[in-house]
């Protein structure tokens, strides 16, 4: 009896010290907190304004464990306004129109009536209000036409994205004095000033905060504070044809005259490129894409102190302003491009397997195209769902820091992806240049949206989780705060509550998993509502190994990155799967895309199942690890999330993607769709159509031959089936014309481009008679 009496003893002492606060909180919580103190790591005043910057949105929901799906699918769904749509048919369609992509490359430039239509439509000033002259578009609506103008070159986006994104329009706007916005944004609305902004050093690039550009205050004779400014900057988009800089440099002020010490902090100011000091005479090659890119230097330049962003209240606020801006900024720009190159891609793969066969087939009727044909559909669903999710929660006040780094992360990787696929299924056609070939700029361009606005190796390992699972975990941020101001009685609270949550999860993971999600309630029904569930199972499990880390690694877990990686694509995909759902019921479930939706849904629960598999083999568990982990990996393999889409449903979406009309156009709407046939996309539109067409007609031969009406036999089998269908009256005349009509177009199209040797040696620094005579008869 003894033993019993002991445990239950034990166990009263234990319910006592956990429920009542006071003995709580002096006899665990405190001690606790002492000594997770000591352990804290230091959060510099820029890790801090990053850390805050934004808002959390939807991507808290995951971290709860329990994610609110009538919230999730309620989210604004936005739609493009009459007024845009008018803009985006009109000058953006008119813009596409006045040069192609291979026109651009080849002038390195776009054509000067280019940069004059966009001047005149105001191209610069989209997210510029009207009340200064700019078109005052919504977020949705730039993206709009970002999509459109990507689909057509990237030295569109690039050179249209850096006037409306982070630069000084931007930041005008929101710090800018009144004074400041009346001077400048009427002028750069109409591409009267070209902005930039130069933020990146040699010595300071992801660690941007790091950057050595010095500004110091100073007193000139007429009384009057100056800032001379002295820097090296590289990497800046249209640096080389800029009039208007903004500026981040560290900022000292060596008599305290602002009155805020000598080492005021990172600030942003204003430098119109003709002052005295400035050196712009060097240009980038990014990857032979011809926007303007390049160095720039200042040298004792000399500004009035005015001429720093929002004046002097501003002096030191520039990293702030920055975090600020980019917190939802990068969620517009590079996800709205991806899209406008996915969905070209799309267009271009799905056609050319219709148009190119082989072996007596249209190339798209082999599973071995079939497989990339239905990636690169639902991916495309994926990262288009994710803009409109993102452009949605913009315009409606929020800053999502987190899900904007998901955002640019995960569209460009998509998209990187997608390109890859449509030059597997292109083959030779991709890898030949020349204006009929779509693809090939498009995939040397796409490693400069990987790398820009936070490269994607440090925007996966540190923004995605490694910042935001302090900024988006439901206790953590509070609980650090509560340790840094010693509150033992704010730390009491939210730690027990964070013990409370955790062992909610634990219950509620095991449970859903044991059902496969069935005791999750779904918010729909239908055939998508085992989604919602599985994600709610996902968002348990997500939200238990995110305090198993935060045990296990403490204030160390950011320096864990290939962890805080893997714990970012599980919240990636939590966030893209949550948005495809989101995007079907908005859209009014339309049948033609379930198969898109189911696929999309599949692959990115097996990218989150991929993720936890990761995570649970490679953390470190202190003491039972050596048992818990083969447990937790054995539960994880035995009962996974999803598996890969099958290859009947990617079998259907392919199909679906290669048919005229229905997903295929809804896939991709919105981008430039050229409808001359002497252009690559409307020449290969055009052959899809006519292929299309012949099809019937070629279906109904293979059933003549079948059926005896049509014999293949020694004395005709070098002539071809239309030849002999036609002699034996089964084809009408006019069915004649158009297999004739339908046979050329298909070989137009799958032509590619072939240059003479002066053509293809033109502007080129080797002359051909330079060359050995060998190569040259060869």
């Amino acid at each position: 009896m003894l033993l019993p009496t002991l445990l239950l003893s034990l166990t009263i002492i234990l319910i006592l010290l956990i429920a009542v606060p006071s003995l709580r909180r002096s006899l665990i919580s405190t001690p606790l907190g002492k000594v997770a103190r000591k352990q804290l790591p230091k959060i510099s005043d820029t890790e801090r304004a990053a850390i805050e910057a934004g808002q959390v949105w939807v991507e808290g929901e995951f971290f709860s464990g329990q994610p609110d799906w009538q919230r999730l699918l309620n989210e604004p769904y936005p739609q493009v306004p009459p007024d845009v749509q008018t803009f985006l048919d009109g000058p953006v369609e008119q813009v596409c129109q006045l040069a192609t992509d291979w026109e651009i490359y080849q002038r390195k430039d776009l054509p000067p009536e280019v940069w004059k239509f966009l001047k005149h439509e105001k191209f610069f000033g989209m997210m510029i209000p009207q009340e200064f002259g700019g078109l005052g578009f919504s977020n949705l609506a730039y993206s709009a036409v970002m999509v459109k103008l990507a689909s057509r070159s990237f030295t569109h986006v690039a050179t249209v994205g850096v006037t409306n994104s982070l630069g000084p329009a931007k930041l005008l706007l929101r710090y800018g004095t009144p004074e400041q916005k009346a001077r400048y944004l009427p002028r750069l609305a109409i591409g009267e000033e070209i902005p930039c902004f130069a933020l990146t050093e040699p010595l300071a690039g992801s660690d941007a905060a790091s950057l050595t550009s010095r500004g110091e205050v100073f007193k000139g004779e007429d009384g009057q504070l100056y800032l001379r400014l002295n820097w090296k900057k590289r990497y800046i988009t249209l640096g080389a044809i800029a009039t208007l800089i903004g500026l981040a440099f560290r900022l000292y002020d060596p008599d305290n005259l602002l009155g805020l010490g000598h080492d005021v902090g990172i600030t942003c100011a204003l430098v119109p490129r003709e002052t005295q000091g400035v050196v712009i005479d060097h240009r980038h090659d990014p990857m032979g894409v011809p926007f303007f890119n390049s160095p720039i230097e200042g040298h004792d330049v000399v500004l009035p102190i005015d001429q720093i962003i929002g004046g002097v209240a501003q002096a030191g606020q520039g990293w702030k302003m920055l975090m600020q801006t980019l917190a939802a900024g990068r969620g517009i720009s590079f996800p709205a491009t991806c899209t406008g190159v996915a969905k070209l891609v799309a267009r271009v793969a799905s056609a050319h397997s219709v148009v190119r066969q082989q072996f007596g087939l249209p190339i798209g009727r082999f599973e071995g195209v079939e497989e990339p044909l239905a990636r690169i559909a639902g991916l495309t669903y994926v990262v288009d769902a994710a803009r409109l999710y993102t452009c949605g929660a913009v315009d409606s006040g929020a800053q999502p820091a987190v899900v904007s780094a998901i955002a640019k992360y995960q569209s460009t990787e998509l998209a990187r992806a997608i390109v890859n696929d449509g030059m597997d299924i292109l083959g030779g056609s991709g890898i030949c240049r020349g204006p009929r070939n779509l693809l090939a700029n498009v995939y040397t361009a796409i490693p400069i949206a990987v790398t820009v606005e936070g490269a994607n190796i440090l925007t996966r390992t540190l923004m995605i989780f490694g910042q935001g699972v302090i900024r988006c975990h439901p206790y953590l941020y509070d609980e650090i705060q509560a340790l840094y101001d010693s509150d033992w009685v704010a730390f009491d609270q939210l730690l027990w509550g964070h013990v409370g949550a955790f062992i909610h999860n634990v219950g509620r993971s095991i449970g859903l998993g044991l059902t496969q999600g069935r005791l999750a309630k779904a918010p729909v029904s239908g055939p998508t509502a085992r989604y919602s569930r599985k994600l709610s199972w996902a968002s348990a499990t997500f939200a238990v190994l995110t305090d198993i880390a935060l045990i296990c690694y403490g204030g160390s877990l950011k320096r864990h990155e290939n962890i805080t990686g893997r714990y970012a694509d599980a919240l990636s995909w939590l966030y893209l799967t949550s948005a495809v759902l989101r995007r079907f019921e908005a859209e009014g479930r339309p049948d033609a895309d379930l198969a898109t939706v189911e696929w999309a849904a599949q692959y990115g629960l097996v990218q989150i199942q991929t993720a936890f598999e990761g995570i649970v083999s490679n953390l470190s568990l202190p003491v039972a690890g050596a048992l818990v982990k083969p447990l937790m990996l054995l539960g994880l393999r035995l009962n996974p999330l999803a598996t890969l889409p099958a290859d009947r449903l990617g079998h259907q979406v392919a199909k679906d993607l290669q048919t005229m009309g229905g997903m295929r156009d809804r896939l991709t709407s919105g981008i430039y769709l050229p409808t001359d046939p002497t252009e690559a996309l409307g020449r290969l539109e055009q052959a899809l159509s006519l292929s299309h067409q012949a099809d019937t007609i070629h279906r109904r031969f293979k059933d003549a031959v079948r059926d005896g009406q049509l014999s293949i036999d020694s004395t005709n089998q070098t002539e071809s089936l239309e030849t002999l269908a036609h002699r034996a009256g089964l084809l009408t005349q006019i069915e004649w014309d158009l297999l004739t009509v339908a046979n050329e177009a298909r070989k137009d199209a799958i032509q590619v481009d072939a240059f003479t040797f002066d053509e293809y040696g033109a502007g080129s620094k080797v002359d051909l008679i330079d060359l050995p005579q060998p190569l040259l008869s060869n």
